[in-house]
């Protein structure tokens, strides 16, 4: 599947996702179930990457410059929808984000543009060999870590 393909694939369904709570009438709700879809399918995609990169699973070129694509993908949707103030953790069930987030859009910001980066340097060398891919997988997965720990609310 093509990028272009992967994004419009990927918007849609998180769209179909927040539109079930918006159809329900809440549309912090949706917004929050919109950002989790979207986490989801980021997790999904660096366990595939993460799996082969401890040795779990057997590396595969094309499965890695896919989920690789994916990411890359999914870092460059627009999130302005889904992080509406009014969704921080304690107003919105099962949101996890500080309210701190919502004075800080410029670091948010910047951090979205961090990860794009870390996820744009997976995939260059998630399809090459599996030391590229090992060594892309620090700086990919402290871009996520980066955003979680300044804004999200620990289990």
């Amino acid at each position: 599947m093509s990028q272009p393909m992967n994004i419009t694939a990927l918007s849609i369904g998180g769209a179909l996702i927040a539109s079930l709570a918006l159809a329900q009438g809440d549309p912090l709700a949706g917004a929050v179930a919109a950002r989790h879809a979207h986490m989801d399918l980021y997790a999904f995609n660096l366990g595939v990457l993460g799996g082969m990169a401890q040795g779990a699973v057997a590396y595969d070129a094309g499965a890695a410059t896919a989920a690789a694509d994916n990411l890359v993908a999914l870092a460059s949707i627009n999130q302005t929808n889904y992080w509406l103030p009014g969704t921080e953790s304690g107003a919105v069930e099962g949101s996890r984000t500080k309210v701190e987030l919502w004075s800080a859009m410029d670091d948010l910001t910047a951090r979205q543009a961090a990860l794009v980066d870390a996820a744009a340097a997976m995939q260059a060398g998630a399809g090459t060999d599996l030391v590229s891919l090992q060594a892309a997988m620090g700086p990919l997965g402290s871009a996520c870590g980066a955003c979680h720990m300044a804004y999200r609310v620990p289990n």
